[in-house]
């Protein structure tokens, strides 16, 4: 047997064991459109097809693969042809692939490799308009390599010069971008106001309302109670171009707000796409949203504006500052506090967060700086104080801002009202004319139908039917609103706005002022408060920061917990020292304290009791000590685990009343003597006490604050 040479065998690389399988034939359309609109790829189909049998293989053993079009029709989301080549027909029993490009059967590197190494592997023969390639054998594989090379690099060039011409269309102010709600293209290319009178109107509300209202959740909801809907145009579909009304949402919201084309800025590359971060089967992801000093084009005052640059920004500043986050204040909360995200540490210069705890059934707020206890682990807290006291201060000093602008202040409310009136009004007047236009529209038609054609006939008298029912149905809409809300202010209702602006203590304290009106007025004057408490006592220096830049520096006091941490303890007990001297008891000492001013710790009451008077006069050793009570008879004895109400508060280094407090709150358990004096058992065993002694350690208010996760509030403890 004589072995042949490779370049001593016949011409054709087609074998009769590769005939008995089958000849696929690959046509890359990737969308509908291009099915519909490019009949190129379906005539070289039929080519292939015809080049198939002229190798040997008969038409029912011809195999015609396409990309996999996907639900959406786009090729981003489908399958290449090496995948659907592999996983539903399967290279055993193909003989032959045949493409216009043998390198577009595959879209990277890694699948082209790939599809020739299964090939080889299989005996399944490639081929294209050039001629017809053998995998196995060392020159048609690496003449294959060399096409996949060539064709990516080609990929590349083209993709990345088809890019260039964009941006440089970009550059020129040229590149079509998708235009966003109130405005439209016209046939020439340029982009223009929406010529609907009401969808320029609404757009133009939906960014006064936010310069007004400050959130955009709160322009959402005011659009809702309203009723005001957004106009949207079709993009696509039979009815292309025409305004469609939608019920508004967040993310329409959202995207207004931060579309620079509302200012006239032609914008390209705010979102670019990071290939790292899409992901398979997902076109949409990997954007990333760039500033605007990294926009590839910006061009101001390029098409037609509803809002200046400066207000543009300004609306960005503002979503950015709504943001809850460490170097921004957030939005305003319903909660009490009215310093809420403005008030920074005096110590460290952190900015203090809020806690929420029950006292008398009521909600109190405290400002507490607890970053380096939470960041770098620290012993105790930077410094704490209640709430009310720098609330009280603050807002002091802003009614004495706004006291001299009474007048411009009532001025201003009444414009706003009759403003806000005047915009219902108008969105009302442009929906029932668009009713009547429809109406009118459908009346036309019905009469310009023949009378004797019924099948259209009747459609049009129902299209018109309805066209007055809807026309019915919102003037009595209207109807219902001119009587909750008339049309303009009566001299009544200017007086009383008149009257309410010059009393701006009046209308801080009136029960229809929210929290939130009260923070809003805060933060248009304020911009920080900075708070700084002396040592431990009650004394408390604040810096108010203005808008502007101009500053404010004040003292007040806030309750603490021990006489002893008063600044003007010294004071008061030399005070007590010399009046005890003079002869005086301990009520007498009191009243005499009290009528010169010196005030107690906490706050509770206006004076300083006698007992506090007493402790104070044991402790100058002018007062006999207490006489110790008698022991009581013999009764009944604490059993295994149990102790008595003092011993088991001495054994966790805790006052009595506390304890006594636990018992009434269930935390222990606790039974009385059956006979006098009615003495109190507690049961605290091992795991009892250990967390009892956990429960002691945790800072004081711990049980009371609320948190953001209770639906109810805490139980306020006993007295």
């Amino acid at each position: 047997m004589t072995a042949l040479m490779p370049w001593e065998r016949s011409g054709s690389k087609v074998s009769d064991r590769q005939l008995t399988r089958l000849a696929v034939v690959y046509v890359r359309q990737s969308s509908m459109q291009q099915v519909a609109d490019h009949q190129e790829s379906t005539r070289l189909q039929y080519a292939l097809v015809d080049r198939a049998a002229s190798l040997g293989w008969p038409a029912s053993r011809v195999v015609v693969i396409d990309e996999d079009l996907g639900r959406s029709g786009a090729s981003a989301v489908g399958r290449s042809g090496f995948q659907r080549l592999v996983t539903e027909i399967g290279l055993d029993h193909v003989g032959l692939v045949l493409g216009i490009e043998m390198s577009r059967l595959a879209r990277s590197g890694k699948d082209w490799y790939q599809l020739i190494e299964l090939c080889a592997l299989s005996g399944a023969l490639l081929a294209d308009t050039d001629g017809v390639y053998d995998p196995a054998e060392h020159n048609d594989r690496l003449l294959l390599g060399l096409k996949g090379t060539m064709a990516e690099a080609e990929l590349h060039l083209i993709k990345q010069r088809m890019q260039a011409g964009r941006v440089n269309k970009a550059r020129r102010g040229e590149l079509a971008v998708p235009l966003p709600i109130g405005y439209v293209r016209r046939p020439s290319g340029e982009a223009v106001l929406d010529p609907d009178e009401q969808a320029q109107t609404v757009v133009r509300l939906v960014f006064s309302k936010f310069a007004e209202l400050g959130t955009l959740h709160a322009v959402l909801r005011w659009l809702v109670e309203h009723g005001i809907e957004l106009p949207v145009r079709l993009r696509r579909g039979p009815d292309k171009g025409e305004l469609e009304w939608r019920r508004p949402n967040r993310m329409t919201l959202q995207c207004m707000l931060h579309s620079p084309v509302y200012a006239g800025i032609y914008a390209y590359g705010r979102r670019r796409v990071e290939h790292r971060r899409q992901q398979p089967g997902r076109p949409s992801t990997g954007r990333v949203v760039r500033g605007e000093d990294e926009w590839l084009v910006f061009i101001p005052d390029a098409l037609p504006a509803y809002l200046t640059i400066e207000q543009y920004r300004a609306n960005l500043a503002r979503l950015a500052a709504n943001a809850a986050r460490a170097e921004t204040p957030g939005t305003v909360r319903s909660g009490p506090a009215l310093l809420a995200g403005l008030v920074k540490c005096g110590r460290c210069g952190k900015r203090m967060t809020v806690r929420y705890h029950q006292h008398a059934g009521s909600t109190r707020p405290d400002y507490v700086c607890a970053r380096q206890m939470t960041d770098y682990g620290a012993g105790n807290r930077c410094q704490a104080l209640n709430g009310a006291c720098v609330d009280a201060f603050v807002t002091a000093h802003v009614l004495a801002a706004l006291a001299p602008a009474a007048l411009q202040v009532s001025l201003r409310a009444a414009e706003q009202v009759l403003a806000e009136r005047a915009e219902l009004e108008k969105i009302w007047s442009q929906r029932l004319e668009r009713a009547a236009i429809s109406a009118d529209r459908a009346r036309r038609c019905y009469r310009l139908a023949e009378p004797e054609n019924r099948l259209v006939v009747r459609q049009l008298e129902k299209d018109w039917e309805q066209a007055l029912a809807a026309q019915q149905t919102l003037q009595e809409e209207y109807d219902r609103f001119t009587l909750t809300r008339p049309r303009t202010l009566t001299a009544a209702e200017q007086q009383a706005i008149t009257a309410l602006a010059g009393d701006i203590e009046g209308l801080w304290t009136a029960a229809t002022t929210t929290a939130t009106d009260r923070k809003e007025i805060i933060r248009a004057l304020v911009e920080q408060v900075t708070v700084t408490v002396l040592d431990t006592s009650e004394r408390v220096t604040v810096t108010i920061t203005w808008a502007g830049g101009r500053s404010t520096t004040g003292e007040t006091a806030r309750p603490v917990a021990l006489l002893q941490q008063l600044s003007y303890f010294p004071q008061i007990k030399e005070r007590v020292r010399e009046l005890a001297g003079q002869g005086h008891r301990a009520e007498a000492i009191a009243r005499r304290l009290h009528a010169e001013g010196f005030r107690p710790a906490r706050g509770r009451g206006d004076r300083i009791s006698a007992s506090a008077v007493k402790e104070i006069l044991r402790e100058l050793g002018c007062l006999p000590p207490a006489r110790t009570r008698p022991a009581p008879p013999p009764g009944e004895e604490p059993g295994h685990d149990e102790w008595w109400l003092e011993d088991l508060a001495a054994e966790l280094d805790m006052p009595a009343v506390t304890l006594y407090s636990w018992i009434y709150r269930g935390w222990v358990n606790a039974r009385k003597e059956s006979q006098r004096p009615y003495r109190w058992i507690l049961h605290a065993g091992p795991t009892e006490l250990a967390e009892l002694r956990e429960r002691r350690t945790r800072p004081p208010g711990w049980h009371t604050r609320l948190r953001w996760t209770d639906t109810e509030p805490p139980i306020p403890a006993q007295d």
